[in-house]
């Protein structure tokens, strides 16, 4: 099995990396992929610090092999009441199918400065982050309580700029990907754009992850490269590991473990999606993610740009997708999935990482 100095120093088997999926992924999944010899992450961007601790001692109650820990950077918003408005209007007809009204929620997100210190107090083997990036000084203190720390880029200026702030590998996330874009950076820019990035940063940034991962490899030599985005079988991850990738990280192929924690609905749509069914939206949560094509997708296809941005759509969809989950209704459920959701092979974690590993082996043979 090959070894690199990324998986050597995390004291990991295998370069398999579960892809952090907030609202998808449970201690139970991040704990069988430590288990069995990969890196179990727990998506925490809308976790509160109390779900933060409790999760990550969950974890560690279940194994006492390396997990990681990812969070959104992002500041809490403050959106002007006619854009608010404007959102519950539209969205007012897709609540009205569960009979409810959309409202305004107690809050937008959970409040960054608070997830960090939670995330300091962890001290997971891994720190992940996204949408955003850190300061230097942010970075020294997850590193000095032990924490490798791991940015994600869209574009090798992203990457770049996560190693000029100091973090110890950079996760190059590919147009395949499913979920949300990470990109923070304007084309051409170095420092994050006020209000975030714009719809047309995120259509200049929508790299492929073989295109990413050899700009971001050859573009920083000696920091270590995590592919992310389509990669769903063994095969996959020898080809990210040819192109100089250290890890691969997967997301898709694990949402359909047992362990996960999706509803029926979007299990089912899962399994039945073909190679063609997904697309990038913002209509659920304001920032562009791939996912598969439904209902709600199509109706509000036209107003793509109008949609507040992340988090507040988000924060205004919440209960509408709670709803439909629990009424079984995938037609109204942020279904993100990645371009390789076809190939998904529902098996407990364990299992699916040990047969990654054969397949890997096979196809380095």
């Amino acid at each position: 099995m090959p070894s690199f100095p990324l998986t050597t120093r995390l004291g990991l088997a295998l370069p398999i990396i579960q892809g952090p999926m907030t609202g998808s992924d449970t201690p139970a999944l991040a704990a069988a992929v430590s288990q069995a010899g990969g890196l179990g992450m727990l998506g925490c961007g809308m976790r509160s610090p109390a779900a933060m601790a409790e999760a990550a001692a969950e974890v560690r109650r279940r194994t006492d092999r390396p997990f990681g820990m990812n969070l959104f950077v992002q500041a809490t918003p403050t959106p002007d009441e006619a854009t608010v408005l404007a959102a519950l209007q539209r969205l007012a007809p897709f609540y009205a199918e569960f009979g409810l009204v959309p409202e305004r929620p107690g809050q937008w997100c959970e409040d960054f400065g608070a997830q960090f210190e939670a995330l300091v107090a962890a001290r997971p083997a891994v720190a992940s982050f996204t949408f955003g990036i850190l300061s230097a000084e942010q970075v020294a203190r997850l590193q000095a309580v032990g924490s490798t720390v791991i940015g994600t880029a869209t574009t090798v200026a992203e990457a770049r700029a996560w190693a000029a702030v100091g973090a110890d590998a950079v996760c190059a996330s590919g147009m395949e990907s499913g979920g949300h874009r990470g990109t923070f950076l304007s084309p051409g820019h170095e420092a994050p754009p006020a209000g975030g990035p714009s719809v047309d940063d995120f259509e200049a940034s929508m790299l492929g992850t073989l295109t990413l991962v050899r700009q971001c490899v050859d573009a920083l030599p000696s920091t270590p490269i995590i592919a992310a985005g389509g990669i769903m079988d063994g095969r996959g991850i020898a080809g990210a590991l040819a192109l100089g990738a250290q890890a691969v990280q997967m997301g898709t192929a694990f949402l359909t473990c047992p362990e996960s924690g999706i509803g029926p609905a979007y299990r089912q749509a899962l399994t039945q999606a073909g190679p063609t069914d997904t697309r990038t939206t913002r209509i659920f949560s304001g920032r562009p993610a791939r996912g598969i094509v439904n209902t709600m997708m199509d109706a509000l296809r036209a107003d793509e740009r109008s949609v507040p941005p992340y988090p507040v759509q988000n924060a205004l969809t919440g209960a509408l997708r709670r709803a439909a989950a629990q009424a079984g209704r995938a037609d109204h459920l942020s279904l993100w999935a990645g371009q390789g959701v076809a190939q998904v092979r529902p098996m407990p974690a364990a299992e699916l990482v040990a047969v990654l590993a054969q397949e890997l082996q096979a196809a380095s043979a």
